[in-house]
């Protein structure tokens, strides 16, 4: 066989090309995918651990109505002051020359000194590098300045229960409430910086699902759909029905019922991330972590269900005796008051119980449980955010029609309020149940980005089965509400308030005086672009949610419509 030098001097040049470009991947993986890693990296080795956390995590953003970025949690440099009191040779010298540049005890200062066994005593916290580039200069070998990096969150309380909060279980430190537990693994910058690492992450990333649990195997920032300024008309509002009504709590929420984008979330009592917390009672979030029996705002959804099923139609009637009996037991109106033969329009107008026991039997309990469980209240919405509840709506399998006739105005069931959100969505938006989230992109380090498209899960009811159901409630706000005084002249708003008593969690009965008021509405009517719910618990004072929840919810109507310049439907 004839050696063959030319073939030869090809594999070497393609050998020397596959190296050198081998190292060119590796610099750009170095130098940029993994610039910001390296850098905390290098900090790390320059500074004593002690109480100095120095550690790199990815950032939580808001996006306002233009795009733009809002950073909503991130990393700030800060400093400790160190002394090491084994090599302190004048302590009166030292104490005048670093007080003079730091505000800290005398007392403290001297007793860190006198522990000569000791070689690291923190002095100050949370310096800026302006102050310690100050001490630095004064070249003082016992006490000097370190680098470390905390979780900084610039908007305070706003939206903290979405966004969430860093804390220690054990020795570890990581997310523990909100989007900073739920995506604690993107965030997260942990995982093995290796080269091969790099294209392990590049191809799990291109062959990426929707699975929000897959997201943990690869590191980046996320984005959320929340709008900083939207979230702070909403908490003004809320805390504005708080002050009046003195309620154990108030919380709600704007979405886009068309694609499930949370576009503010707030509830009170509230906390700031990035202070401590006396009272961990007010860190779950009860939008996915409380559920309640939400009265009236829960009859549109069985009226919608018999609607579809064609068992009622808006011209149907019936008699209403002010009180029935269920399973031997007796159920009434809201005022016990009989209205005698009315259209099924006035049993959302006036908001009848007695109304609802009748399109319930209507239903029969066979078909009401079907569109219960179509309308999500059998299964968790999908939300990313962490301990979401599950719905109790077991007593609907119960052969007892007492249960599912109270159901259908609001009793006997509880619901998560994102739930109860998301099954009045489908109202609106053509019948679809569609999954609600917060985040809606993700920008990896390996600077690939996935967006999460919205879902629809099925669909629950017919698109002409929502645009009578809206149409109603088009109804209910343009005569009823507030005396119509809630109508807008120029946009269609189909809303429904409720008011549902509370049950006392010792005796298993409902309070004679305590109630949730709720209240829901989307916008414009028929091509939705928002849906608000909101409520109050135990509000003082008043009885009836009309009276707290009309306000704040039309304050916020006007807002959206105005801040979105959102074109009048009518």
């Amino acid at each position: 066989m004839k050696y063959n030098s030319g073939l030869r001097v090809k594999f070497l040049a393609f050998g020397i090309f596959a190296l050198a470009a081998l190292f060119i991947v590796r610099l750009f993986f170095i130098q940029v995918v993994k610039a910001d890693h390296y850098r905390a990296e290098a900090d790390k080795q320059h500074f004593s651990p002690g109480s100095a956390r120095i550690y790199d995590r990815g950032s939580i953003f808001f996006t306002d109505k233009n795009g733009k970025k809002i950073s909503a949690a991130t990393l700030e440099t800060s400093y400790l002051l160190i002394m090491n009191p084994t090599l302190i040779s004048s302590v009166d010298e030292a104490w005048q020359k670093v007080s003079s540049l730091v505000v800290m005890d005398k007392e403290k200062f001297y007793q860190s000194a006198a522990k000569k066994g000791d070689s690291y005593e923190v002095l100050a916290d949370g310096l800026t590098k302006e102050t310690a580039d100050r001490i630095s200069a004064l070249r003082l070998n016992a006490i000097y300045p370190i680098k470390q990096k905390e979780r900084f969150y610039p908007a305070g309380q706003s939206a903290a229960h979405v966004v969430g909060l860093m804390g220690y279980k054990g020795d570890e430190y990581a997310g523990r409430y909100g989007l900073e537990k739920f995506y604690n693994d993107t965030l997260s910058r942990e995982k093995d910086l290796s080269f091969a690492n790099f294209f392990v992450e590049t191809f799990a990333t291109l062959s990426k699902t929707k699975d929000a649990d897959k997201d943990s195997a690869i590191q980046g920032d996320i984005v959320t759909s929340i709008e900083p300024v939207v979230q702070k008309f909403l908490e003004s509002q809320l805390a504005e029905a708080q002050e009046q009504y003195r309620g154990d709590s108030v919380a709600g929420m704007v979405m886009d019922p068309q694609t499930g984008e949370i576009i503010a979330m707030a509830a009170w009592p509230t906390f700031d991330p990035g202070e401590k917390i006396t009272d961990l009672s007010v860190l779950p979030n009860p939008f996915v972590e409380h559920i309640y029996e939400m009265g009236s705002t829960i009859k549109p959804i069985a009226m919608a269900a018999a609607l579809d099923a064609g068992v009622v139609t808006t011209s149907t009637t019936f008699n209403d005796t002010g009180c029935i009996t269920a399973s031997g037991q007796k159920i009434c109106n809201y005022d016990g008051r009989a209205r005698g033969v009315v259209p099924m329009q006035e049993v959302l107008n006036q908001s009848l119980n007695v109304g609802m026991a009748f399109v319930a039997r209507q239903l029969g309990q066979e078909k009401f449980r079907a569109y219960y469980e179509a309308f999500g209240f059998g299964e968790k919405t999908g939300i990313d955010l962490p301990g979401e509840l599950n719905n109790r709506i077991q007593t609907i399998y119960e052969p007892y029609e007492i249960n599912y006739v109270t159901a259908a105005y609001g009793q006997g069931l509880s619901f998560t309020p994102i739930a109860t959100a998301r099954a009045l969505a489908a109202l609106g938006n053509g019948g679809k149940l569609i999954e609600p989230h917060i985040v809606k992109e993700i920008n990896y380090q390996n600077k690939l980005s996935r967006k999460i498209e919205p879902k629809i899960i099925r669909q629950v009811i017919k698109k002409e089965t929502s645009e009578e159901i809206s149409r109603m409630l088009v109804e209910v706000v343009d005569e009823k509400l507030a005396g119509g005084k809630a109508k807008l002249k120029h946009y269609s708003v189909a809303a429904k308030t409720g008011t549902a008593q509370m049950v006392n969690p010792e005796t298993r009965k409902y309070y004679p005086d305590r109630y949730l008021h709720t209240f829901f509405g989307y916008f414009p009517a028929f091509n939705p672009r928002f849906i608000i719910f909101m409520y109050i618990k135990d509000p003082k004072g008043v009885r009836y949610s009309s009276e707290t929840l009309t306000e704040p919810f039309s304050n916020l109507t006007k807002f959206l419509l105005n801040y979105y310049q959102v074109p009048p439907d009518r």
